[in-house]
């Protein structure tokens, strides 16, 4: 027993044309052969929702449809083979075209474009946080000069394709179980482009362009990292037979620094001081991608305190604000390993000053000599 149209559809008998749309529209994306490739239950089912539209779509096929069913549509007086319609007219009226693909074209669609390209460029640290204008050099494709990209010979021009009439594609029909099936593909003899070349250009061949090194200036803006990606818009490959060209996408790789690292818009470095340097104060230059400035460490300073030098960091890119962030610095402070014999008095003196119980002399060689043992 046949299925039942507005069923398949899942519309009620007294569905508008606009809510038919709808459906077809839903179902049509859900089973379309290109979405479900090698399904052939999909496949099936788009036929039988593409019939089932095409038949309550019609304001005489469904009138016949409700009053006699099926047979009504098998009777002839349709004036002809309800079944025979071309798939694309569907997705023309309401997709805009078929939103699969395959859909007819209004003519040729010209020389494609040039392939995009891709480089891996390389920047020393400071040159990534400051910006830099740096050359890099690609084997591309470039527009040919002889024949100013058209692929012809000199004193010659490109023809309308004898295939497809210089319309760029070609219709084929052919036999289904809903009838007849149109659908257009690109033009086999011309590529798609509507042109032939009778007389190619000796230099290109009638490609249009030719391979060769091309080298650009990259300006790298100030504040970029490792992963960034710059777009240099038609530095790509040039299209044939005077397409145009692609893009150039040029992504970066930042070379790591030995002092600084970089957390966002803020960079962020060590300052090693002494025991004394960090306990009594002092003024230590420390140098700064900007230069050296002076950072003054007060008495008291504790391992681990961070110094904030505004406007030390990294530039912001445009997007993220003005101005730059800042650096912080983290202080380490160095225990001496070893003590000379004065020093180590005079320490002690310290500590008996201050109160502070130490190991005397020999409970301090044994345990050097413990923790030697756990090494």
């Amino acid at each position: 027993m046949a299925t039942d149209y507005y069923e398949l559809l899942g519309v009620d008998r007294g569905a508008s044309i606009e809510e038919l749309k709808r459906a077809y529209r839903k179902l049509a994306r859900e089973y379309h052969p290109d979405a479900n490739p090698n399904d052939e239950t999909a496949e099936a089912k788009f036929k039988e929702i593409s019939e089932a539209y095409a038949v309550l779509s019609d304001d005489e096929a469904r009138a016949r449809y409700d009053q006699f069913g099926h047979d009504g549509l098998r009777s002839g007086g349709m004036g002809g083979d309800p079944f025979n319609f071309d798939l694309n007219d569907i997705f023309e009226n309401f997709f805009g075209g078929n939103p699969f693909g395959g859909g007819r074209k209004r003519g040729p669609s010209g020389p494609p474009p040039g392939e995009d390209q891709e480089i891996v460029l390389d920047l020393r640290f400071d040159e990534a946080v400051f910006g830099v204008d740096k050359k890099v050099e690609i084997q591309t494709a470039l527009a040919c000069d002889n024949c100013a990209g058209s692929g012809a010979a000199k004193g010659t021009s490109p023809r309308s394709c004898t295939a497809c009439g210089g319309v760029g594609q070609v219709r084929q029909v052919r036999q289904s179980l809903l009838g007849q099936m149109v659908t257009t593909a690109p033009c086999p003899t011309c590529g798609g482009l509507g042109e032939e070349i009778a007389s190619p250009c000796s230099v290109c061949r009638g490609e249009g362009r030719y391979s060769d090194s091309m080298s650009y200036e990259v300006r790298v803006p100030a504040g970029v990292d490792s992963g960034s990606t710059l777009r240099l818009t038609g530095r790509g490959a040039a299209g044939p037979r005077g397409g145009p060209s692609g893009d150039l996408y040029v992504h970066l790789r930042v070379e790591e620094s030995d002092k600084f690292v970089r957390d966002g818009d803020s960079l962020r470095a060590q300052l090693e001081v002494t025991m004394l340097q960090a306990a009594l104060g002092a003024r230590i230059d420390f140098e700064t991608l900007d230069g050296v400035v002076q950072l003054a460490i007060p008495p008291g300073t504790q391992p681990g305190e961070i110094f904030r030098l505004r406007e030390h960091g990294v530039p912001r890119l445009e997007g993220r604000g003005r101005g730059r962030g800042d650096l912080l610095v983290t202080v380490k402070v160095e225990i001496p390993s070893q003590l000379s014999k004065d020093d180590e008095e005079q320490l002690r003196r310290v500590a008996e000053q201050r109160g502070e119980e130490v190991a005397d002399a020999g409970d301090r060689t044994v345990l050097g000599k413990i923790r030697s043992a756990f090494r």
